[in-house]
Formats: structure tokens, sequence, C-alpha cells
């Protein structure tokens, strides 16, 4: 059978017209380049996954998987409920309710997201102690009790206190909800005689389902994720047996299937809640909205709102940040110590040069995808944001295998021509350690900056392509200006997650390197809390500027 010539020069004519390769230019591959850099920790855990599990692994899928895998569970599962118990609550009231105080919880329960889960656990431990400040109170009116009495350094103990930390990111979430939902749903009920509670139950809460499970997936990420909290009250999980296959055994192929399990339980939970949605959609007319009329309910449910709104953020935030200042207070720790600022210079630099760059990603993809609106565009725009739902102690393990092997290329290289002199250059060095943070946290810096283009108009750009203006020019000059609120917004809350990070830290650091994290984690584990103290406040003051940001934002206010 003979080729037709012209047949075939007519179809690579077609080819070449499509519309896919008349766009592949630098804002497209820089596209796929984050997205390709992403999918790096995934990319290596599904290779080696497929190598087959090692006689460790065995072992530890005979004596303690299980055991790591029922605790994961039941942590999430019992912080999530914990959780959207304290955020959904405290979010009604504060949105539909009038009572003592409202504007001040309006924002200040927001403050336990400037804490990390590690540092409350470290300060609730501390509390709980027979020589902590309960005890002692107690023996001062003559109660005598024995050491373990208020024993919570457990598994129970370690979920209420994840939850008291943890329940801002629903809280956050259901209030912008409840906020802005439309009145004409809650007057209706009022109208036909329902009460607010009933209100609540059968027309508002269904309504915000979107808000809940946005919330809770939060939520059940950091739960997840977390290493300094579970690590420090000796309950075992997924993260740490992570921690423990690769540092404590030294399999890394024990690792892998380790970190394998956990991205199965962070699918399935995710997996779980989409299959039962089904295809519901959850919407509400905005048209002819007005602002919403609070309840005015009577003297004692206002002062019982005040309490029940005051339960969280004593617990998540000013009791643990009181047992660390009195722990400072008694510490020879001097905040003008050289290593101590050498600890705050390591931690404020890699944090600025993560928001830096992950806001500057962030922007370059958005606009990329805002230049060519293709599904293939969007779709490697959804990728690019996939870290955040990826564990730390994942992504620490899917990246430090690959930059072990371009190493060991390079150190083949360098010896050729310089002699057995060549080191490691990328395993163990801030270059690795600052991509790991861009895996894990670009999502944060994202998704402002993708709100403040939502709010920009696409005319400035089709004038700008009339007359004749290169793209990137139309973004300096015109899209910059215009999004400066969402690229701040990004780079402070890029700037504290670095800041809180511990497993992933702990993991990719370079030798003989610490933050203010994995300090404060050093000191506590070795029994030296007091001197854990100055770099736990030193972290927690930096969370409080963005934490009230994030509060104005969710306010609706400049």
């Amino acid at each position: 059978m003979w080729l037709d010539v012209s047949k075939l020069s007519a179809a690579i004519g077609r080819i070449k017209n499509l519309r896919v390769f008349r766009v592949i230019n630098p804002w497209t591959l820089f596209a796929f380049l984050c997205a390709a850099l992403i999918a790096v920790p995934l990319v290596t855990i599904l290779y080696y996954l497929l190598e087959g599990p090692s006689e460790t692994w065995h072992h530890l899928a005979d004596t303690v998987l299980l055991t790591y895998v029922l605790n994961s569970i039941f942590l999430v599962v019992g912080v999530s409920a914990l959780s959207l118990l304290f955020g959904v609550s405290t979010a009604w009231l504060v949105s539909t309710n009038t009572f003592y105080g409202r504007s001040f919880f309006e924002w200040a329960l927001i403050l336990p997201l400037a804490v990390p889960t590690y540092i409350v656990a470290i300060a609730y431990a501390g509390i709980f102690d027979y020589t902590g400040p309960l005890q002692q109170f107690s023996r001062s009116l003559g109660l005598e009790f024995g050491p373990n009495f208020f024993e919570i350094v457990n598994l129970q103990g370690v979920m209420v206190i994840m939850s008291f930390v943890l329940y801002p990111y629903v809280y956050v979430l259901c209030r912008a909800w409840f906020a802005n939902q439309s009145s004409k749903l809650l007057e209706s009920g009022r109208i036909l005689g329902s009460s607010p509670t009933r209100t609540f139950f059968t027309l508002a809460l269904p309504v915000a389902r979107p808000a809940l499970v946005a919330g809770t997936s939060l939520v059940m990420m950091e739960v997840l994720n977390d290493y300094g909290a579970v690590k420090y009250f000796g309950v075992n999980t997924l993260t740490t047996g992570i921690f423990r296959s690769w540092f404590s055994l030294g399999d890394i192929s024990a690792a892998i299937y380790m970190c394998g399990v956990l991205m199965l339980v962070v699918f399935l939970l995710l997996g779980l809640e989409k299959w039962q949605r089904g295809k519901a959609k959850y919407d509400f007319d905005r048209s002819g909205s007005k602002p919403l009329t609070r309840y005015n309910p009577t003297t004692t449910k206002k002062i019982l709102a005040t309490i029940w709104c005051s339960i969280p953020l004593l617990l998540g935030f000013l009791f643990p940040v009181l047992m660390l200042i009195n722990w400072y207070m008694i510490s020879d720790t001097g905040i003008m110590d050289p290593a101590f600022a050498t600890l705050v210079g390591n931690s404020f630099s890699l944090a600025a040069t993560t928001a830096f760059l992950g806001v500057a990603v962030a922007v370059l993809l958005i606009y990329s995808i805002k230049l060519y609106p293709f599904w293939v565009m969007r779709i490697l725009g959804k990728f690019a944001i996939l870290g955040y739902s990826i564990p730390g102690a994942v992504i620490a393990v899917g990246i430090m295998i690959p930059l072990l092997y371009l190493d060991n290329r390079l150190i083949q290289y360098l010896e050729y021509f310089l002699g057995p002199q060549a080191g490691l250059l990328l395993t163990g060095s801030l270059v690795g350690l600052v991509f790991a943070y861009l895996v894990r946290f670009l999502a944060v810096g994202y998704f402002p900056v993708e709100s403040a283009f939502r709010k920009t108009s696409d005319q400035y750009l089709g004038a700008s392509r009339v007359l004749g203006i290169a793209p990137a020019r139309t973004l300096f000059k015109i899209y910059f200006p215009l999004i400066r609120t969402g690229i701040l917004s990004g780079a402070l809350l890029l700037f504290v997650d670095v800041m809180k990070e511990l497993p992933l830290t702990l993991i990719m650091r370079p030798f003989n390197f610490n933050t203010l994290a994995t300090r404060a984690f050093e000191l506590a584990s070795d029994e030296m809390v007091a001197e854990a103290a100055a770099p736990s406040l030193v972290i927690i003051l930096t969370g409080i500027l963005p934490i009230i940001l994030l509060s104005k934002l969710v306010s609706g206010k400049k």
C-alpha cells in the first residue's frame, strides 16, 4: 500500500494549525514547569512503590501499621468533629446574633491559628504537669491529686488540643458564608415562625455545606501533617511512622510505603465526601440581597453566647500563651543572645524568601492561565496547588530521593574535574528546603492572588493586545497595582506558614541548621520547656499580624 504524500502533508498542516500548538510560549511552558515540579514528590512515591516492599516494611505492616492507621483516622475524625462543633457554632453566633463582646470575638476567634499545634501541646503538657500551675493551685486549696490525675499526654489529649487550635479553619469559612448568605433565606424562616435554632439546623447549616467541607478538609490536612504534637505526646501515627522508618530504621523503602499509606488515607477521606455529596449543588440567590438582620436574644442568652465564644479562645490561645510567657520569665534565654538572633535570622530569611518566590510563581501562573484560558492550562493551575493536600513528611521524602540521585550524578562529574573533594550540593541545602516549602505552600499564596485577579476586568488585557503592548508589560504596569492587596495577603500567609512548619524542616534542613520551630521542638523534647518559650513566642507574635489581616478580609474591609 503506497503512502499518499498529499494526504500526509494535509494532516501535518492540520496538526500545525491546532490551537494548542499555537500557544506554546514561555507563559504556557512556565505553567507546565510549575505543575511538573509540584508532581515530583508524587511521581517519586509512586515510582518506588512499584519496586516492591522491603523486609522492614513487612515487619512494620505485621506489627505497628494498623495502630498507625487507626490512630491517624481517630485523630482526623475526632479533631474534625470538635472543630466543626466550635467553628460552626461560634461563626453562627458572631454572624447572626447580637451579644456582649461580639465585635471582639469576630476577629479574636481566629487567633489560635497563630499558634502551632506542637507549641500548644508543649504548653498544655506543662499546665497539667504535677509541678504545673493547675496542680499547684489544687494543692493550695488543700486538694492533693496524684501525678497522673490530670493526664493529657495521650491520644485523647492531643485530639482535644488540636481541635482548639484548628477550629478557626472552619470558623473563618463558615463566618464568611453566614455573613454573605442571602438574608431572604433566613428571613423566610422567621416569617414562617421558625426559631433561630431550627432555622440554623434546617436552613443555614445544609446550605453552608461547601464552607463546612472546605474548612474540615483543611483541618484534616493539618492533622495528618502534624508531627510535633503527636511525637511530643507519644502518639504513633503515620507521620511519626515515616520519621521512624527513615531515621530510626534507616529504610527508605519502608518510609516510601508509609508515605503511600498516608496518601491513601488522604485521598480516601477527600473522596468519601465527594461521593457522599453526589451531584448536589449549593447556591443561593444574591439578587436584591440586603445586610442580614441579627437576632437580638435575651440577656441570659447573650451571656451564654459570650461564655461559649470565650471557651475556644481561652483554651486555644490565651492559656498556652500565658504559660509560655511564664516560662520565658523564669528562663535565662535572652532575645539579644547571638544564638537566638541566628535562629530568628534563619527563620525570617527562609520565610521571606519562600513568600517572595511563592507569590511570584502564583502571579505568573495565574496570569498565564488568564492569557491562555484553555482547559489544559486550568488543569495545570489546579495541579500546581496540589501540594497543600500532601503532608509535609511525604513531600520531604518525595523530594529528598530525587535530590540524592541528582547529587550523586553531579558528584561523579565534579570529581572527574575537581577530584574527590566534591560533596552533596542539593541534598540538605537551603535550595532544596525552599523548593520543598514552595511545593507544600504554593496554594497558600495562590488563592489570595487568584481572588485579586478575579476582581480585575479582562478588558485591560484586550485593550493592551489591541495596542500591541507585550503581556509582561501589561502585567507589571496595569495588573500589578490592582492585585497588590492579594499579593500582600498571600505573602503574609506564606510567611507565617513557613515560620510554623516543622516536619518538612526537620527532614530537609541543612546539617546543624535550626529555625525557631525546630529549636523549640528540640528543647521541649529534651525537657527544656522553659528555654523553648522564647522561640515559641516569636513564632506566635509573627503570626498575629496576618491573622488580624485575615479577619479584616473575611469581614469585607480593606
